[in-house]
């Protein structure tokens, strides 16, 4: 594990006892039977913004706190581990990085201090088609309009600011700011398979702002997104774990503890190391940001692709090991494999990492 500071360590033990407290897996579950639209929980979004949560990598001249990515890794891992839907991925991480990195003084003074306190949420429209791949970009603008389509965009029904890749004027690929209101932006609601807020966007000559870095800036603001989300899969994929180490210690069959049958050990014990070597991946990831070290990208691809390997696994096994109960909707183990799924393949799956890894390192 890292070393922490003793900011860190409180800020992870605040997030820790308000998910607890204030979030439990039951709240995502009735916020997934109300049917929210927006597919999280307003009153639960603005506690965590007065929390400050929202601000943590935002500089403090624009309301935040400048934390870093490693203390913002810390919260999400927390909110994983009870699967919160809230848009700190989305608005406080995507959207806060593309304006922290890119954005001019007038563009950070006009949405950074609303995204730190939680009154504008930002998204991150990239991909246009049913798998990640950013570097397929259609969408176009031209005169200050933007015209074209965006797939699977994350809490793309809340944003008040959209984040969107299109090519320039000049053919090259960038990153633009567009009004969620604008009267050229239509939105169609997804219903992902675990319930979180989504959205597909179609641009219809909408007003855009140029953010300065071209296509180096979509590279860092998605390895940003990248290595969040895999924090927060880190999350869920303990918390799934030991809430399946403690049914084996608790279930019995045929007049033992099943926790006894060596064969679950063995299952259980592979679980635990590639948990551990999961976490090893994605704090070496948020670091590497941190430091604005040069090898960010292959370490947040590393740590996508074994993110996603293990979560897949441990979500599994929770479904098998828990038995026909695993199986129901009334049990929480259906929500750990749904958003395992849907995590995977969030900003590019285990194949993507694996190829853009491989590529980065000569082979």
């Amino acid at each position: 594990m890292a070393v922490l500071s003793e900011e860190q360590s409180m800020l992870r033990d605040a997030a820790k006892s308000w998910v607890q407290e204030k979030s439990p897996v039951s709240a995502f579950r009735k916020m997934r039977d109300s049917g929210a639209e927006l597919g999280y929980d307003v009153a639960a979004w603005n506690e965590m913004a007065e929390m400050g949560w929202a601000g943590v990598i935002i500089p403090e001249e624009y309301g935040g706190s400048n934390f870093g990515y490693l203390s913002l890794g810390l919260i999400l891992e927390e909110l994983g581990r009870t699967l919160t839907a809230s848009p700190l991925l989305a608005s406080g991480l995507a959207a806060a990085s593309a304006l922290v990195l890119g954005g001019s003084d007038a563009q950070k003074s006009e949405w950074l201090p609303k995204i730190a306190e939680g009154t504008a949420v930002g998204a991150l429209a990239v991909d246009e088609g049913p798998h990640h791949n950013p570097s397929k970009v259609e969408a176009s603008v031209k005169g200050g309009k933007l015209t074209g389509k965006k797939a699977f965009v994350l809490e793309g029904m809340a944003a008040d600011v959209l984040v969107v890749s299109a090519k320039g004027e000049d053919g090259k690929v960038g990153l633009y700011l567009v009004k969620g209101d604008d009267a050229g932006v239509k939105r169609t609601r997804l219903h992902l398979a675990d319930s979180r807020g989504a959205a597909n966007i179609e641009f219809n000559g909408a007003a855009a702002e140029a953010l300065s870095g071209g296509a180096d800036l979509l590279e860092k603001v998605l390895d940003r997104a990248r290595a969040g989300i895999a924090a927060e899969m880190l999350g869920s994929a303990n918390q799934a774990f030991e809430t399946t180490l403690e049914y084996l210690k608790t279930r019995v069959q045929f007049g033992q503890v099943i926790g006894s049958f060596q064969a679950l050990q063995h299952r259980a014990a592979k679980m635990f190391t590639d948990l551990e070597l999961a976490r090893s991946t994605v704090e070496a990831a948020l670091a590497a940001i941190d430091a604005d070290s040069p090898d960010v990208p292959e370490l947040v691809s590393l740590a996508k692709a074994k993110m996603g390997d293990t979560f897949h696994l441990v979500s599994n096994e929770m479904v098998q090991m828990h038995g026909g109960i695993g199986m129901t909707d009334a049990h929480d183990a259906g929500f750990y494999l749904k958003r395992a799924r849907a995590a995977e393949a969030a900003f590019g799956n285990q194949a993507f990492h694996r190829d853009r890894y491989a590529r980065i390192q000569g082979y």
